[in-house]
């Protein structure tokens, strides 16, 4: 398949998407005094679509992250989730951190358990959802275990649990397995899509990685350099599921995607070093 003939999207407008949008970004503006992050961002989400975004280093991948999960408020534009207008910290987001969110002084069990407990959800409802999502991600056996009992893949299966448990609408995912050795990043993303097929939500996942965002992502959206970082193009995935992260790579349609999008970010990149200078 020639690089020229791989689809590509300007997302100026809200993406149109096949199934109904969950999360809905239009002309956000995230400014902090003087500096603009972001301007004028429309993106859409379908529910169950798997969206990576990539862009220079301080772009603003992760404001429009921290907007979406309501940690953030828009300077100018709106975001809603299932149509409804976010506004503080949203219960129906969960969010996948880069760094360990675990607290050290709890076990695996507790650590899983945390967000029903907030919730209000008894303690025995608690320990036995707890327990299923552990065993889920492989972690049976481990639930008395504290975090530095635990390797860095183990920590990030306990996150993945203590994230999905509360069956968010909407997850968020910061650079994930950013920290992770290759191999064992490689086997957390295929453990990441087998749970997400299983019950498929909306996820926007932002990463460095552009192999990561192909072979995770069904569309893959590219922002500018920054200051006032805007959407540049979506790409397309067009590559079957279920798929396994590292044969995915072997397949041609992956490395003329993969060409016509870094065609694309290069440029931002070099962007973004040139202002550093």
């Amino acid at each position: 398949m020639a690089v020229a003939s791989v689809a590509r999207i300007r997302e100026e407008a809200p993406m149109p998407i096949q199934s109904r949008p969950m999360v809905s970004v239009h002309d956000v503006t995230m400014s902090f005094g003087d500096f603009t992050a972001v301007r004028d961002v429309n993106i859409e989400v379908g529910d169950g679509e798997f969206l990576a975004i990539v862009g220079p280093t301080g772009c603003g991948k992760s404001t429009i992250l921290n907007a979406v999960a309501g940690l953030l408020k828009p300077t100018k534009g709106g975001i809603r989730i299932d149509d409804k207008a976010v506004s503080g910290v949203q219960d129906s987001v969960g969010y996948l951190f880069q760094q360990d969110a675990l607290l050290p002084w709890k076990t695996a069990l507790q650590n899983v358990e945390l967000g029903l407990r907030f919730r209000g959800v008894g303690s025995d409802e608690r320990e036995k959802r707890a327990r299923d999502w552990l065993t889920k991600v492989g972690l049976k056996g481990f639930e008395h275990r504290y975090p530095h009992q635990l390797s860095g893949g183990q920590r990030k299966r306990v996150q993945m649990a203590q994230a999905l448990i509360v069956e968010p609408k909407v997850m968020l995912m910061d650079e994930p397995f950013s920290a992770l050795d290759i191999h064992t990043r490689h086997l957390m993303q295929n453990e990441l899509l087998r749970l997400w097929q299983e019950d498929r939500r909306a996820v926007i996942l932002i990463t460095h990685d552009l192999e990561e965002a192909i072979a995770l992502g069904d569309r893959v959206v590219v922002l500018s350099s920054g200051p006032s970082s805007r959407v540049v193009e979506s790409f397309p995935v067009n590559l079957e599921r279920p798929r396994n992260v590292a044969e995915i790579k072997l397949d041609q349609r992956f490395t003329d995607l993969y060409r016509d999008i870094w065609a694309c970010l290069r440029g931002e990149v070099e962007k973004s070093y040139a202002r550093q200078d």
